[in-house]
């Protein structure tokens, strides 16, 4: 039988063996001498004596049965029956036939998806903002270490590795630390920053600004003052332009006196009343640009 358009590629389109109409309702569906079995009557496109039948009305079917409405006699004639593709079938999708366009909106759901992915080979666009990843640690003993003074020191026990997954991210380094500074000057300051991998992130020029922590206080001796450490909480946004692994570090300036800066302890190193330890940590977080 020809098709009007395009010839169907897929579905199962079949003429049926011949039926020769007798005395009865009930014929047998054939293809290429095997049994047929319709899905539904409608299904089937039936002529009778050149009319088309109505499936339901004037025909159903039963297993590999067609069943006319009525019996009917050796004077009709069954011009053909052809089954119009089986039920919802489709033939083999070729390998990359489904494409993007192919795809609706939001059709595909977190179902489908593999319970584990790997995406590291994938670059992936987020919205300015986002958070693309975060690292912590924190530094819960106590070091002691002989600082100069107006010397930028990096601060060994306050450090985190971080490799960017993108060059326009910025880098939110956010830090927490207990310390105290042992100097002979009263009302001393001691100034807190960061270093990326071997640069200083701050600018100790003159006007320039830095977080800062007073370290002393006026008429207090330099043997009772600080019993408890001073505590910090810095946050610097840095844009390092790269996808290398970076050492963010602490970063300490003793001021105009030099001496001995303490990491989460105090004046003396005892964890009696009066002379409270301190945990420090240090966190980096990717965000988008």
């Amino acid at each position: 039988m020809p098709y009007i358009g395009k010839s169907p590629v897929s579905g199962g389109f079949h003429k049926l063996g011949s039926l020769t109409a007798s005395a009865t309702a009930t014929y047998a569906l054939t293809l290429n001498g095997a049994a047929y079995f319709p899905e539904t009557a409608n299904q089937l496109l039936v002529s009778l004596n050149g009319v088309i039948q109505a499936p339901q009305d004037s025909f159903t079917v039963s297993g590999s049965n067609l069943v006319f409405d009525s019996a009917l006699t050796s004077s009709d004639s069954i011009d053909f029956v052809v089954a119009l593709g089986d039920v919802l079938g489709v033939g083999s999708v070729t390998d990359g036939a489904v494409t993007t366009a192919k795809i609706g909106n939001n059709a595909v759901t977190d179902a489908k998806l593999a319970n584990t992915l790997d995406l590291s080979s994938k670059a992936l666009t987020m919205p300015t903002g986002s958070v693309l990843q975060v690292q912590y640690t924190q530094f819960t003993g106590t070091s002691l270490t002989a600082t100069s003074a107006n010397t930028w020191l990096a601060i060994p026990d306050i450090n985190i590795n971080i490799t960017p997954t993108a060059t326009n991210s910025k880098i939110m380094v956010q830090m927490f630390i207990g310390a105290w500074e042992h100097s002979n000057d009263n009302d001393h300051v001691v100034r807190f920053g960061f270093y990326r991998d071997s640069t200083l992130l701050v600018a100790p020029a003159a006007g320039s600004r830095w977080t800062a922590v007073g370290m002393g206080a006026t008429n207090f001796d330099q043997g009772d003052r600080l019993s408890t450490p001073a505590v910090a909480w810095i946050t610097y946004f840095d844009t390092p332009s790269s996808t290398s692994q970076i050492t963010y570090k602490g970063a300490v300036n003793a001021g105009s006196t030099s001496g001995n800066f303490a990491l989460n302890r105090t004046i003396q190193d005892t964890d009696a009343a009066g002379h409270e330890r301190t945990v420090s940590s240090i966190v980096v977080t990717e965000i988008a640009g």
